[in-house]
């Protein structure tokens, strides 16, 4: 397997320190806009690095993409990129017929005129829109395969298969307790996606109803998570998840949670109050003339870079998929889920536990693939593949998954 790998950001980093150690790709052409970037995610393997190479490459430019698949023969093409390059990777991908991975789906659009009731344009149905000519072309377009969406949809497909004979919920739960020294305010992860995904309306699915959506921040509730993180306050949040999951599985409502805090919470609503969530540029007028800049762009210019915050950070995350239903005539519910420690993270791998949880995923996928292990073609969600090959790769990978009845 040849892989091409765009983006050298704080996942597609702890992807290269991840896949080095494993034997199943022949090479890996490492890519981003900042060449820098790309060069010290190689340089920092090491004598592990051997198979890997560097690349400046411009994400929204199909063309180049499939030059860069051209140059380096690759045939298979992961994006570790945030949304906003989603479709040009999987477009120039589709048109040089490699396979390809992503970790966040093509962006949704509100409803115009009720957009905290129903529907606009979801999450990933620019893809799944696409999905007869990936199956035309024999390739297979695996979306949504980082930890939320990815490992949460694995656990998700292993509990219907294996757990349950009825499902009532799958809703999955995200909290941590991790702490940034030196920082009143500092998001563990790519700050452009966190403000999409909390700002936007909420997707809730239910059976008989559909997809429908809610206010940004609803339903709040404290759930537990397990190896001593403890009791978080979690709300509605946009994922993919929801959009995925019920394509598959039969479920009577599908949710997804996230535990944000007070404090975050506040924070994403001033910057939505005062517009520096919107990613349209605004003219703003400077010594050298009028310059076009994106506000959510600023935003994250001005905030750290989430990879480099590691040696700062204290603490666990925790993903993880609540499920409750019905197993041999009785009331059952359980919660699968996968905690990293910071500190064991990066004494392991020198990635922030955050990115590293994310990276491992779309590695463990990847090896799957190379194997004829997963397979298939058409653009499929991590839900439509075999589960239990999966989670016992992770645990081969040293960190294994958990299951807690509850």
């Amino acid at each position: 397997m040849r892989v091409l790998l765009v983006g050298a950001g704080g996942v597609g980093t702890a992807i290269t320190r991840i896949a080095a150690r494993r034997p199943f790709f022949e090479y890996m052409a490492v890519a981003d806009y900042d060449m820098a970037r790309a060069e010290s995610a190689v340089a920092a393997l090491g004598e592990s690095g051997a198979r890997f190479g560097a690349l400046r490459l411009d994400a929204s430019d199909p063309a180049a993409v499939r030059a860069a698949l051209e140059e380096h023969r690759c045939d298979v093409l992961l994006n570790a990129t945030d949304p906003r390059f989603v479709m040009p990777l999987f477009e120039a991908a589709l048109a040089h017929r490699v396979h390809y991975l992503d970790m966040a789906m093509s962006l949704s659009r509100p409803h115009p005129s009720r957009p905290y009731q129903e529907c606009g344009v979801k999450l990933g149905d620019a893809q799944f829109d696409r999905s007869a000519d990936w199956e035309a072309a024999g390739r297979l377009a695996l979306v949504g395969m980082g930890v939320e969406p990815g490992l949460s949809d694995v656990f998700a497909r292993y509990a219907s298969d294996d757990l349950f004979d009825e499902i009532d919920e799958i809703g999955i739960r995200d909290g941590a307790d991790l702490t940034v020294d030196g920082y009143d305010f500092a998001p563990s992860f790519n700050i452009w996606t966190t403000i999409e995904e909390c700002l936007n309306p909420p997707v809730v699915y239910e059976k008989g109803r559909g997809w429908f959506t809610t206010e940004p921040f609803s339903d709040p509730e404290v759930f537990d998570f397990p190896e001593g993180i403890g009791p978080v306050e979690c709300v509605n949040v946009e994922h993919e998840e929801v959009l995925l999951v019920p394509r598959r599985l039969d479920a009577r409502r599908v949710t997804f949670k996230y535990g944000l805090g007070d404090e975050f919470i506040g924070v994403l609503r001033t910057l939505h109050k005062l517009g520096l969530d919107r990613t349209e540029p605004v003219s703003v007028k400077s010594g050298a003339g009028d310059v076009m800049v994106s506000p959510r762009d600023v935003v994250a210019a001005c905030l750290p870079d989430p990879a480099g915050l590691g040696e700062r950070m204290h603490g666990k995350t925790c993903a993880g998929t609540w499920v409750k239903g019905v197993k041999d005539g009785r009331p059952r519910e359980v919660y699968l889920y996968h905690v990293v420690d910071n500190q064991w993270s990066m004494r392991e791998y020198g990635s922030q536990a955050v990115v590293w949880q994310t990276a491992i995923n779309p590695v463990a996928a990847l090896e799957l693939l190379a194997g004829g292990v997963w397979g298939g073609s058409g653009v499929l969600g991590p839900e439509a593949m075999p589960p239990r090959p999966f989670l016992d790769l992770l645990t081969e990978y040293g960190t294994p998954w958990g299951m807690r009845e509850q």
